[in-house]
């Protein structure tokens, strides 16, 4: 007898299929990338493991302090850019959905930490200029498509968040911050955008996180195509679903955390969330 199903059965079921159909596509490839045998198998992971992982990339934190935060700097730079030109450009409806949508490019923005992480482990020179060498990857083409998507994941949720506030608070833009805040906090069409803003946003976040979890390090480590990767990474939640929230739970909250002074304290969390990455995905993708 059929029954209406709740919506986390409903979602896994999607993202099985989902898993199915990018597999299937991957595996008609003509290169054979993901024929029996060669595609990535994954490991069932805990709470311990994304401790460890967190360690060990604060571990290459500390190795390359000097060299990681030269290259994190530009990012605090460009959101305080961008909130300047937001407040002088009567966009401060964007401010929330812009900051918060660094998550979406995050993984795009930690390639180079990758590398480093990836350099550190083999025992070969690491500094920010070898962070580059990540052009020089066989997969480096599959790499800049899913970095594409990623931002065109970044611009859709810009649209989305941009509608919901023309069908609550809008359409005139605010008038001012201390006007735009207490529209937000004091009205029921504020509040009608928070909860909407944040049950939207929170599907996007859902799925960078699905097809991007493991997918940038293994292009970075193996001369795979974005089928096999996007595949790898759909597969890595499915298997590990508890331990994948918990991970996206701390890299929201570490984002959150780095970008209260300023955005100041991203120098510190994105480089360790980028080495950390690339430790989560050596514990989640067998060798």
């Amino acid at each position: 007898m059929d029954t209406i199903r709740n919506p986390i059965e409903w979602g896994m079921d999607a993202l099985k299929q989902a898993a199915h159909t990018v597999e299937g596509v991957a595996g008609a490839a003509p290169d054979g990338e993901t024929a029996a045998g060669t595609r990535p198998a994954i490991r069932k992971i805990t709470s311990d493991d994304l401790r460890e992982s967190v360690a060990l990339g604060f571990a290459d934190f500390t190795a390359f302090r000097s060299d990681v935060i030269f290259l994190c700097i530009i990012y605090p730079l460009i959101s305080l850019v961008l909130i300047y030109s937001v407040l002088n450009y009567d966009l401060l409806a964007l401010l929330f959905p812009l900051a918060s949508g660094f998550a979406l490019v995050g993984p795009v923005a930690a390639i180079g930490l990758y590398e480093m992480s990836r350099r550190r482990e083999r025992g070969m020179p690491a500094s920010w200029v070898d962070a580059f060498a990540m052009v020089r990857s066989p997969s480096f083409g599959a790499i800049a498509i899913l970095g594409l998507i990623l931002l065109t994941l970044f611009l859709l949720w810009l649209g989305a968040a941009q509608l919901i506030y023309l069908l609550t608070l809008g359409p005139e833009p605010p008038l001012s911050a201390a006007a735009f805040l207490s529209d937000v906090l004091t009205t029921g069409a504020g509040w009608t955008m928070i909860v909407v803003g944040m049950g939207v946003g929170f599907l996007f976040a859902l799925v960078v996180l699905m097809i991007s979890v493991v997918s940038f390090p293994l292009l970075l480590d193996r001369p795979l195509g974005i089928g096999a990767a996007i595949s790898a990474s759909l597969r890595a939640v499915l298997v590990n679903p508890g331990a994948m929230a918990l991970w996206g739970l701390f890299v929201a909250a570490a984002l959150v955390v780095g970008s209260i002074p300023l955005f100041l304290g991203l120098v510190v969390v994105l480089p360790v969330l980028g080495h950390a990455t690339w430790h989560l995905y050596r514990k989640v993708v067998r060798p």
